[in-house]
């Protein structure tokens, strides 16, 4: 048995799951197979019909199940609605998406004959993680639905409620199952599972790809980000864009992929910066209760979430913001503006994933650039500038997934624009057409025009493919 404990009040269980072995891993599995074999023989309205029934049922019980993802994984409230808002808002338009991206084609002309078709895989193993449960699964879970897969989403440990009951609100040719590493070993080494889709830690990447390795089976991985955020020396630091970076950074007690992880700022203006993102910090951030009114960063996810914070808390350390909780109660840690660390220091150079953010000055583009794009996790990154035009060319040279100008969210972003990574950070493209696009298998039957019924034979059969 699984159980949650709420991290604003460790002593409290929020609720439990019972734990999948890898042996009733393997029940599942065939058992999703054969639901595979009904559900890809399925028409995509009927497909697509479960999916908006879904995203009605999810909505209608949006406030219940925010405030129980708010409960298990310590996320502020107005955070959690969001964030199951947005995952009715996908699933809404992968509705829409799905016949346009998944519909067959055909050209037909004096060559012969094409038809283009996108099939399913079969049975998909989704692996996801606590910080994001429920959107980063529906990113997974609707399209490989509406391709006429089966899904098998394991939750992690740390947030498995609130996924558990949405799945059971969807129905259909989804199932989950619930544990640790040995659960998602069974999963994603399974012979029945025909792709994997894994968001999380760099550990548990390298695990999910070997296992899949092993039997050929595709992968989609996303394997997190350190995100700079370069500030060029004519960016303005007025309150809206300090706002705007100090929410990018600390949301979700800065446990997120995409969060700004690094700050870079010409040297001569950093005290400045240093000022202004300070009393942003004061304007903004509160640490509190995740259900209070007005609190906007709840606690770290765990006792060990907290102590790895707290070894960040080096050197020049600045406290931020509001600080109203009781770590004595809870995992809370005070957020932290760390100026000017070494280049090398770990806080730097690796993706702490917690609400402790380093700033540091530079005096050549070139040389921040470098920065910037050093290391392995090249997710996302923004460039913050008064002239849109200079700020678009720096972006172009970061070697990132996406890039923002200005801004260091999704907030206001279209679906279609895709969400992915370059180097080790991520191999998949989600959000956009190019997610649903994961989850289908292109296959092509071909007629040429000179071996058509009735066709003159050719006079050099040699020039036609055997």
């Amino acid at each position: 048995m699984i159980q949650r404990e709420n991290p604003a009040r460790f002593t409290e269980i929020v609720g439990s799951v019972a734990e999948t072995s890898p042996i009733e891993v393997d029940a599942v599995v065939w058992a999703a197979d054969a639901d595979f074999r009904r559900w890809s023989a399925t028409p995509i309205e009927e497909r697509l019909g479960l999916l908006t029934r879904a995203a009605e049922a999810i909505e209608d019980a949006l406030g219940d199940l925010s405030v129980l993802l708010a409960r298990e994984t310590g996320k502020v409230l107005g955070d959690c609605r969001g964030e199951i808002g947005f995952a009715v808002r996908f699933l809404r338009w992968v509705v829409a998406q799905a016949p346009i991206s998944y519909a067959e084609s055909e050209v037909d002309d004096d060559r012969g004959r094409l038809i283009r078709q996108h099939k399913p895989y079969g049975v998909v193993a989704a692996i996801t993680p606590w910080n994001a449960p429920v959107i980063l699964s529906m990113l997974k879970i609707a399209p490989a639905l509406a391709a006429g897969n089966a899904v098998v989403v394991k939750p992690s440990p740390l947030a498995p409620l609130t996924l558990d009951r949405i799945v059971a609100l969807i129905g259909g040719p989804l199932r989950i199952v619930h544990g640790g590493p040995a659960t998602g070993a069974a999963l994603a080494g399974h012979d029945l599972v025909r792709k994997v889709a894994f968001t999380g830690g760099a550990a548990g990447g390298r695990a999910v790809a070997a296992l899949a390795g092993e039997r050929l089976t595709p992968t989609v991985l996303e394997l997190g980000g350190n995100d700079p955020a370069v500030f060029l020396d004519d960016a303005p630091f007025d309150d809206a864009a300090m706002d705007r970076l100090v929410m990018a950074t600390f949301a979700t007690g800065g446990q997120v992929c995409m969060a700004a992880k690094r700050l870079y700022v010409p040297s001569r203006q950093l005290a400045d910066f240093v000022d202004a993102y300070l009393a942003a910090a004061k304007r903004v951030l509160v640490t509190g209760d995740p259900l209070a009114d007005g609190v906007t960063m709840g606690p770290v996810i765990s006792a060990a979430a907290r102590k790895a914070a707290e070894q960040l808390r080096t050197g020049d350390c600045r406290d931020l913001g509001r600080f109203e909780a009781d770590p004595d109660l809870g995992y809370f840690v005070r957020p932290a503006l760390v100026v000017a660390p070494g280049p090398g220091d770990p806080l730097v150079v690796a993706e702490q994933f917690a609400p402790v953010v380093p700033v540091l000055g530079y005096d050549d583009e070139d040389a921040v650039l470098a920065a910037a794009n050093a290391g392995d996790l090249g997710l996302g990154a923004s460039v913050w500038s008064s002239d849109e035009e200079r700020a678009v060319a720096f972006a172009r040279r970061f070697e990132a997934g996406f890039a923002f100008v200005n801004t260091h969210n999704r907030t206001g972003m279209s679906l279609r624009a895709p969400f992915g990574g370059v180097k080790r950070s991520g191999w998949g493209r989600e959000y956009a057409e190019e997610g649903l696009a994961e989850y289908v298998q292109t296959c092509v039957i071909h007629a040429p025009a000179g071996f058509r019924p009735g066709a003159p034979a050719p006079e050099n059969p040699a020039a036609y493919p055997v």
